[in-house]
């Protein structure tokens, strides 16, 4: 059976905003290393409490899991692997909340995965 046009379109997209995570993530870490030389010099806030830290950790740990949800439907979709096209409906469904772009691709991307094509495409 032949390939559906759109999965390598939906694995870059996916692999676009594991980009971003990453970048995020890195923002993070420079963040919870208190580099303070670098952009944080004139903001006055107490970067020495446990909320602060632990915020941090959250949004890490967040953007980690996006990060490996991301890479793993990209993967899949790219070996037309079945867990591929269920990682990248719920890299969808995720797509959702980064309004206006993000919502309307994840749309896009849940509406195109579902089809019957693609989903017979994945069962064989």
């Amino acid at each position: 059976m032949k390939k559906p046009d759109l999965l390598v379109l939906i694995a870059v997209w996916e692999l676009v905003t594991a980009f971003f995570a990453l970048i995020g993530l890195a923002v993070l870490v420079m963040i919870g290393f208190q580099v303070e030389a670098l952009f944080l010099r004139d903001l006055y806030f107490n970067f020495s409490g446990p909320f602060f830290y632990f915020g941090l950790a959250v949004g890490a740990l967040t953007l980690l899991a996006y990060l490996m949800v991301s890479v793993a439907g990209a993967a899949g979709l790219l070996a037309s692997r079945d867990f591929g096209r269920v990682t990248s409906l719920a890299h969808g469904v995720i797509s959702l909340l980064f309004f206006p772009i993000g919502t309307v691709i994840g749309v896009l991307q849940i509406v195109y995965l579902t089809r019957t094509d693609v989903r017979d495409f994945f069962k064989n």
